[in-house]
């Protein structure tokens, strides 16, 4: 006999409780699979120059397009969510990027190659806005300092996947690995099936529609400020990940390519840690203070990140500088969807997400001039950068509000 005080799996009340799990698992892996995209064009190359028999100069311009194109997505992709909603705008957002992911492995010549990824970055712009302002209005408030932090650690997994991909790129080819790469359209399915649309989104629905210039010119100052830290925050991540790897592990040191994956691994690992934990953190302390806590724990790391003499004390470096700097973002997902003016919070955090972006686009000039100011030594360039985005991000963050009670999505339902 059925026990009726069980509830049923199936039962519309049992698929709601489970929801905002749903949510949040479609938006990692929207993430993560977008982050993975983006990188498998970074391993390859040296091989699609040689495919199309252009420079390696002419390959990183396309790695250039698709960076300055994300901008656009965001403001895109993020419009089209606050007028039609997050859900189907998130399946459009993750079809799109496979499918030019996709297309990329066919392409019959390097200016279609180029034109598919400049298109690519318009989807990929999109994703991270409308993925992070589903999830944080699909989540009881308690949990966005955790989710805030699984979110953002979906770039650092994507990072790896693609790392383990490319070992196999031997056999796949640069083509085969971008084919391997449409996967995330898959994505949709679990989307369709289990994430409902954000309630913050659903009571709003039938309201009046302020145009997003407007609302901005209302919050210009909010505005300068968000740019503001997120251009310091894509210099600590971009300034920390960057050269790193390719200058002063191969070139500075000269260590075996194995090792150099080895370490790449094992500060990955310690990205993702840093999320989970000062995401969580933020929830008990606030956001102020674990976003700048982590930020100037990156100061003490980097006289073994950048100057350790050895494999080991390098590889302890990276892994608690790496620890900061994720830890750090961890905080951003939450932070920048709690100050978000909610008539377009989808478009918001994204367009201010990308254009730090663009601004810190600039980031491997300044290093390779800085080092060339210290005779060619990167690890001076690495290290003034970082400390001083570091103390940057913690004093931007000293003239910000605390929004950890920020109500918003299902809080204000109650």
């Amino acid at each position: 006999m059925r026990d009726s005080t069980r509830t049923d799996p199936l039962s519309p009340q049992a698929v709601a409780s489970r929801s905002p799990v749903h949510v949040v698992a479609a938006c990692y892996l929207g993430w993560m699979l977008d982050s993975f995209d983006f990188f498998i064009m970074v391993f390859v190359l040296n091989t699609v120059a040689k495919t199309f028999g252009v420079g390696v100069d002419a390959t990183v311009g396309a790695l250039t397009a698709t960076l300055a194109c994300r901008v656009i997505g965001a403001a895109l992709f993020g419009r089209l969510a606050d007028r039609f909603g997050r859900r189907p705008v998130m399946m459009i957002n993750v079809l799109s990027y496979a499918t030019l992911e996709l297309l990329s492995g066919f392409a019959p010549s390097f200016t279609v190659f180029l034109i598919l990824r400049a298109l690519f970055g318009v989807a990929m712009g999109g994703e991270w806005g409308v993925g992070a302002s589903l999830a944080m209005e699909s989540i009881p408030g308690r949990w966005r300092g955790l989710v805030s932090g699984i979110l953002q650690t979906g770039y650092p997994t994507g990072y790896l996947l693609a790392s383990l991909l490319f070992a196999a790129e031997p056999w796949l080819g640069w083509r085969g690995m971008f084919i391997v790469g449409a996967l995330p359209a898959l994505l949709v399915l679990y989307i369709r099936r289990t994430v409902p649309e954000s309630p913050d989104w659903a009571m709003r629905e039938t309201q009046a529609r302020e145009p997003v210039l407007s609302v901005v010119g209302r919050h210009k100052t909010l505005t300068l400020y968000a740019v503001l830290l997120l251009t310091a925050m894509l210099f600590f991540s971009h300034g920390s990940q960057d050269l790193y790897p390719s200058q002063l592990l191969s070139g500075f040191h000269h260590l075996p390519h194995r090792v150099i994956v080895w370490m790449m691994v094992s500060y990955n690992v310690g990205a993702i840690a840093g999320g989970l934990a000062i995401g969580s953190l933020s929830q008990r302390i606030g956001r102020r203070k674990a976003l700048a806590g982590a930020a100037l724990l990156a100061l003490p790391a980097i006289p073994l990140w950048a100057f350790g003499d050895g494999i080991l004390a390098l590889a302890v470096g990276g892994f608690v500088l790496q620890f900061a700097v994720q830890g750090a973002w961890g905080v951003i997902p939450a932070f920048l969807n709690e100050i978000s003016p909610e008539a377009i919070r989808a478009t918001f955090p994204g367009v201010v997400y990308q254009l730090g972006n663009l601004l810190a686009s600039p980031n491997a000039n300044i290093q390779i001039w800085l080092s060339k100011l210290f005779g060619g030594d990167i690890r001076w360039s690495l290290a003034i950068v970082i400390a001083t985005v570091s103390v940057l991000v913690a004093v931007l963050t000293a003239f910000a509000r605390e929004t950890r009670d920020v109500r918003m999505g299902m809080e204000r339902r109650t």
